[in-house]
This record gives C-alpha cells, structure tokens and sequence, in this order.
C-alpha cells in the first residue's frame, strides 16, 4: 500500500496503493488504463477541501496539480480553458488580463477547479448559479482510458450529468468556462441584529448582486457583506469603514486559517428564513457550546441533475465546527432541521443521507445513474463511499 491521505480538514483519511501526479491528459489516460488492468479504482483529489469521503480511495489517486494552465482566452466570445488542477486564486489574474472574470466565486479560492465545478460549489446571489452554471464544455478521460469533450452541443444530457458529477464520469482534465467581461466589485462590510437583518433581508438579497450574513452566536450579531460593481478603478477606500473596491477576484475570497468541518444545506428560498431561525434557537438551546459562525447565502435555480439547486432558487445555510473538537451531534440535529425543509446537502459537506435518501429529492436521480452507468459501467471511478450511494 502507498501513502496515507487525508482531506483538509483532517476527518476523512485513506491510504491508496498508488498516488501519482501526471504531467498532462495522455499520462491521465495512461494511468487510468493501468489501473483497469490492475482492477484499481480511480479517483481525483484536489486541495482536499471536501468533507465527505468524495476524494478518498485505496486504489489510484490522481493529483492534477500539474494539469492547471489557463488557455484559449476568448474575450469576443467570453471563454476560456482551465485545466482541471488549477486552483481557483490563480484563476483570476490570467483572466483579468486576457479582459475577463469568473461571473462568482465563494468566500474560498483555494480549491481546484474541477473540484469545486463536480461538487456543485456556489458563491451567493439571487440571479447567480453554482460555478457548474458556467460550464461550456468539459474533457474528460473516460473508464476506458479515451478522451470524451462534452458540450451542450454534442451531448447535452452528458453534460448536464457531468456539471456536478463527483468524478464519477470520468477524469476531468479541463473544463472550458463562460466567463463575464473583466470588471470590479465594491465591497460594503457592517454588522447588524437578526431582527435588523431579517427585517431588511428581501431587499438586500433583491437590491445586491451578492448578499450574505455570517451569524455569530457570540455576540448574537450578523456579519453582512454585500458586493455589487463598480465601474471606479481599485480603490481601498482609506477612512471608510468596512468598504473598498477592487477586482473581483481580489474581493470574493476570505483568509480561513483556522481548520473546521462543516454542513450545509440548500431549503427552497422560501424557506431559507425559518430554517436560519431554527437553526439559531438549537444552537442557543441545545449547543451552546459551538462559537463557529452559520453562514446564509442565496443561489439560482438551475438543471444540472445533482444540482443542490436544481429546478429550485435556493438559500444555503452552512454550519461549522472546529476541526479540532467533536461535530458529528451537533451536524445531526442541524440535519433533522434542515431535512424538514427539504434540503439538499453540498455533495462536498457532511451528510448523512442515503441513496433512497436522495432518490427522494432529485427528480433526474435515475437519469443521472444511467448517464453515470453509461460511462463507467464497471464503477471504475466509485469509492466504497460513492458505491453505497449511486450503485
């Protein structure tokens, strides 16, 4: 056996017989190959940002790091490719010269990127999709060790399987991208009561292209942050608190040093305000002790199968927990909230729901196996976590 590995947070760990970081596409095909000769499962880890066991394996793990330029920038057409290990901070430079963005981002950006895109990763805003709403066309290394390039074009039921797909289509070696015009965001930072918050949150998520809170159940006060554009060149806004203007990659991301788990869930928007104040009566009630901040952002509906905002605009509500201390009660009381009002767990997240679990809350959840069947009938790309969910 090889190595050990874990994920970032430290409460996933395995131990794959073979580790290898290839050089480029026809090396991740060769190697794909060889571990179908040898009956070794496949998968693909990141930054290792994922919760869940999405990453693990005891067969071969792929590290793409090497496989991470940014090329074809087109700014008529507002495309470009990314190779699959890129991560997402080194995204925005090489964009922002060839005179465009990513339309969002989450608050972290050291994630790959096919990472991100196959786990249904998300930043806020009402009219704004997960990162997988952007995706163009994807190349793929296939169970049989081919190249497959899906687009809207020549397979758009692929496609829709593939937008958040776990890795479990295939390698992902480079995802073209539609990105938006380079441009910059002002950012407006400033705390506020629940009661203030949920008094004005239908016109900030409705008046701002990005808005979000962090509740902290210290001192029972909400951290907003709204980000909107801004046609003024960068600006740190000396002597005006909380505010600055810059480009848009500088603005999204925040420093999260300190190592935690978390949970999220995605309730009907609707819903999103009941399910918050749930959720902050149990941690005032039954776990007092967790100090960690609850997040509350907004996503758009899209039609990616395994989407967590699928045929649904959504809020997500994400819990946390220091890394260092236990989280799994805590997680399980915030899921029964979070299930009564049909959630559905980010796929790279804590969860403990079951095949006829998800069955349940995704219509295309057939659809989706029979895509996933007909490009890995072996299960090459499945883990022992996968195949209890998708076999």
């Amino acid at each position: 056996m090889g190595e050990n590995w874990s994920n970032w947070s430290g409460n996933v760990e395995s131990r794959p017989q073979v580790i290898a970081v290839p050089d480029d596409e026809s090396t991740v095909a060769a190697l794909v190959r060889e571990a179908a000769a040898a009956g070794r499962e496949v998968r693909v880890v990141g930054t290792g940002h994922s919760f869940t066991p999405v990453a693990a394996s005891d067969g071969l793990l792929l590290k793409l790091d090497k496989i991470a330029s940014v090329t074809d920038i087109d700014a008529d057409a507002g495309t470009a490719w990314v190779g699959a290990g890129a991560k997402i901070t080194a995204i925005g430079e090489p964009l922002r010269q060839g005179g465009l963005a990513l339309a969002n981002q989450g608050d972290i950006d050291v994630q790959a990127i096919c990472g991100a895109l196959g786990t249904g990763t998300h930043g806020t805003g009402r009219t704004l999709g997960n990162l997988s709403t952007r995706i163009a066309a994807l190349r793929l290394v296939t169970a049989d060790g081919e190249i497959a390039e899906l687009s809207a074009e020549n397979d758009p039921e692929a496609l829709r399987a593939a937008r958040v797909s776990l890795g479990m289509l295939g390698v992902a070696t480079a995802v073209q991208l539609n990105c938006l015009p380079a441009y910059r965001l002002h950012e407006k930072l400033w705390a506020a009561t629940v009661d203030d918050c949920f008094a004005e949150i239908d016109g900030l998520i409705a008046g701002n292209r990005h808005f979000e809170f962090f509740w902290r159940p210290e001192p029972d006060i909400c951290d907003m942050k709204a980000l909107n554009p801004h046609d003024g060149p960068p600006d740190p806004m000396d002597g005006v608190d909380g505010e600055r203007v810059d480009h848009s990659y500088r603005i999204f991301p925040s420093i999260r040093e300190n190592k935690f788990n978390e949970m999220e869930y995605s309730v009907p928007a609707d819903a999103g305000p009941d399910c918050f104040h749930e959720i902050r009566a149990l941690m005032q009630t039954r776990h007092p002790q967790v100090k960690w901040p609850v997040e509350y952002r907004t996503l758009a509906a899209d039609d990616a199968m395994l989407s967590t905002a699928y045929k649904r605009h959504s809020v997500t509500i994400s819990v946390h927990q220091d890394a260092s201390l236990p989280y799994r009660d805590f997680f399980a009381d915030c899921e029964a909230i979070f299930r009564n009002h049909r959630g559905r767990p980010h796929w790279g997240k804590v969860h403990n729901l079951t095949a006829e679990d998800f069955a349940d809350l995704y219509p295309e959840w057939d659809a989706f196996l029979a895509v996933r069947r007909r490009f890995d009938p072996k299960g090459r790309f499945l883990n022992d976590y996968l195949r209890g969910i998708f076999e």
